[in-house]
């Protein structure tokens, strides 16, 4: 995993960034620097940086990589060359420091053997859910941040067939999908040109004859779109939401989509939802007989059409 382009702004983290083990890196504004490590969280109370430093390192590497931060466009969301994703909040809006957070995708290799091995599903889970992959069913995963979603999405989509379109869109791109026919886009929120948001990079993604539509996050008005183009023949989709649970999971994306539907009742959306998603795998951190915390599907619901 390289880091080359913002490890000479970076030096007092430049181990961490390197450790292939440390799979996130975050730095409040407080100045503590936290880690987690083989699914552990850690502060780091020897790691510290000059003051000003941060801030310069942050405006720099923005600029880099054609972005703006300062006081004016204090948020800052960008992709590494390696697929890392960089989050950043610079004061008004965060005080009295900076505050800086690093996923590094330290799995984007695994397969699904991996994730048997390391107990995130059963083998009974990976046979239905990568199936369903395979037969164009539209699925679902839902886990809060951190608890491994994108790294599922990511092997499920290894079974989508190889003669099949692939479009990716994302707000930032973390996915990475080794297939022959693979379009990616990011949406545009904080550039200096006009922004594009989620969902109109989906509208205009649906004009580009794709077999399979990944979203990397559902988290707004896309949703809407989302059920639409599911409800049009797009067979065999795959996204994430934020959720506490399956279920809970179709309540949330209903309740999005709801925002965009117009005068229409939250039971016919949530309905809707049910016909359009065959299946939702959710994820969750949860310990294990040593008390150590593993990422693990704690339920896959096949939803009952009516």
């Amino acid at each position: 995993m390289s880091f080359d382009l913002i490890l000479p702004f970076l030096k007092p983290i430049r181990h961490l960034l390197q450790a292939e083990t440390v799979s996130e890196i975050m730095i409040n504004p407080d100045s503590s620097v936290w880690v987690e490590e083989e699914g552990e969280l850690q502060a780091l109370p020897g790691i510290h940086f000059d003051d000003g430093a941060l801030l310069t390192a942050l405006e720099v590497i923005a600029n880099r990589f054609g972005k703006k931060l300062d006081a004016d466009s204090p948020i800052m969301n960008l992709r590494l060359p390696d697929g890392s994703r960089m989050a950043s909040m610079v004061p008004p809006v965060v005080n009295p420091r900076p505050m800086m957070t690093i996923r590094k995708f330290t799995s984007r290799g695994f397969t699904m053997a991996d994730l048997i091995e390391r107990k995130m599903l059963t083998v009974a889970e990976a046979d239905l859910l990568s199936s369903a992959v395979r037969d164009g069913r539209n699925l679902l995963i839902s886990g809060g941040t951190g608890s491994g979603k994108t790294t599922l999405l990511n092997v499920l989509a290894s079974y989508i067939p190889d003669t099949e379109r692939i479009l990716i869109l994302e707000d930032t791109a973390e996915l990475y999908i080794r297939k022959p026919h693979v379009v990616s886009a990011e949406a545009q929120l904080d550039t200096h040109k006009d922004p594009i948001s989620f969902a109109d990079l989906l509208k205009a993604a649906l004009r580009h004859r794709p077999d399979r539509i990944i979203l990397g996050e559902i988290r707004g008005a896309e949703a809407r779109v989302f059920l639409d183009a599911l409800n049009t023949g797009h067979r065999g989709s795959l996204t994430t939401i934020h959720a506490n649970g399956a279920h809970e999971a179709v309540r949330r994306l209903s309740h999005l989509a709801m925002r965009s539907s117009g005068n229409v009742h939250l039971k016919d959306v949530e309905e809707e939802c049910r016909r359009s998603v065959d299946i939702v795998a959710h994820i969750a951190r949860v310990k294990d007989e040593h008390s150590s915390h593993r990422r693990a599907v704690t339920e896959v619901v096949e939803l009952q059409k009516q």
